[in-house]
């Protein structure tokens, strides 16, 4: 039996007083994190910026994993991504706001990357060879080149998307389609080359092909972590809560699932494949992260990253039970910003382990910041997108038996 859909999305003033306390939560802790940021930087400057690029890179990655997941919801369709799509919405719309807190890594550029110090430049020759392309005008020209491709596809998925709204039909359906198609494909190509200037230009000597990929699937996965956490939020009152079934949050566990194994794949691939080749240059990457203190790091990403979620996820239970699966999904943001730490900070700490206050004080206050935001885009449209031609289908998901 099809059960009565609500007669609106819009939010109710008990949610929308919820999602405000919630703000405004956000707001402070992002505010207390940026205070100390600040601190930070006047008294530990090189520190400052490191710790400021985990923080960022992780959140960010939220941020821009949210327009691809819509790119692919909109390709694919499918119930699972339209309980989230608002949420995704809202997440995506965060970018501009994302392209303004990248402006204090711009500022870091001579202590975050060896390639624009004349002095190492001069006297290494792999640095020298990679000067045509990672020098800071062309880096600077690149970061502005993705963000404004980023943000003109957010900009047209959500302002059809608040015209389907409004009009209803297939029109802007097809037209979502039709941009995601070759969204996504742009997505893949400018976040790889993305990932290459921010992050793994920190160690300019090493390279690996598969680190592109590697980062779109943990965004991927950072993504449905942070969309199930607000989904299931949101489910506990009027309107989701008539919307939100368990067969919604199975779909969304098992998508969790498929992209906790296909991160483990993909990071034992890259690891295999330098380990198997045993060049002095791709090695080294690895060593630095396998030894001196950081290798408890790497075991504990293995263990909790992969084994503790992959065997919490195989459980239907689990899945189905709104208090389990954002316990997994807490814990999964969680974990990402221990990988995205263990990617950047042994590439300035070679020979032991460190973990500075401000690798804790950085996350929380791009995060807070991140959060506020988005809680401050959220309430801007209804929870669900009533022009949708897939809508019913979407409500019906669950709820009838065979």
């Amino acid at each position: 039996m099809i059960q009565t859909a609500p007669a609106s999305y819009n939010l109710t003033p008990t949610l929308l007083s919820g999602i405000s306390k919630y703000r405004n939560a956000a707001a402070f802790f992002g505010l207390l994190g940026v205070l100390a940021c600040i601190a930070g930087w006047v008294m530990e400057p090189a520190q400052f910026y490191r710790s400021y690029l985990v923080g960022y890179f992780f959140w960010f990655g939220i941020s821009l994993g949210s327009l691809a997941l819509l790119m692919v919801q909109h390709l694919s369709g499918g119930a699972w991504g339209m309980v989230i799509r608002r949420i995704l919405e809202a997440s995506s719309r965060t970018l501009p706001f994302m392209a303004v807190l990248f402006i204090p890594i711009l500022f870091g550029i001579p202590a975050l990357y060896e390639w624009d110090d004349a002095a190492k430049v001069a006297h290494d020759v792999v640095l020298q060879n990679k000067q045509t392309y990672l020098n800071a005008p062309f880096w600077i020209s690149r970061v502005v080149i993705y963000f404004l491709i980023w943000n003109f596809l957010m900009y047209r998925l959500n302002k059809w998307s608040k015209q389907e709204d409004a009009e209803g039909g297939t029109k802007y359906a097809i037209s979502m389609e039709k941009l995601s198609a070759a969204g996504i494909i742009i997505y893949v190509f400018t976040m790889t080359f993305a990932v290459t200037d921010w992050i793994m230009s920190l160690a300019p000597h090493w390279f690996s092909t598969i680190f592109g990929f590697l980062t779109v699937v943990s965004q991927g996965l950072s993504t449905f972590a942070f969309s199930v956490a607000v989904l299931v939020l949101l489910a506990s009152q009027t309107p989701m809560a008539e919307v939100v079934t368990k067969k919604h949050l199975h779909d969304l566990g098992k998508l969790m699932l498929a992209f906790v194994m296909l991160w483990a794949y993909m990071s034992f691939s890259q690891l295999l494949i330098i380990w198997a080749g045993n060049l002095p240059e791709e090695i080294s990457w690895y060593l630095a992260r396998l030894n001196n203190g950081w290798g408890w790091v790497a075991a504990g990403l293995l263990l909790f990253h992969f084994i503790v979620p992959f065997l919490l996820l195989l459980s239907q239970s689990i899945k189905r039970n709104p208090r389990t699966i954002t316990m997994v999904a807490i814990w999964i943001i969680f974990i990402r910003i221990v990988d995205v730490f263990w990617l950047i900070e042994p590439n300035f700490n070679r020979t032991s382990f460190n973990l500075s206050w401000l690798d804790i004080a950085a996350p929380i206050g791009v995060g807070g910041i991140f959060v506020a935001l988005f809680l401050m885009e959220l309430p801007k449209r209804a929870l669900m997108p009533a022009g949708a031609p897939d809508l019913q289908k979407a409500l019906a998901h669950g709820r009838h038996t065979h």
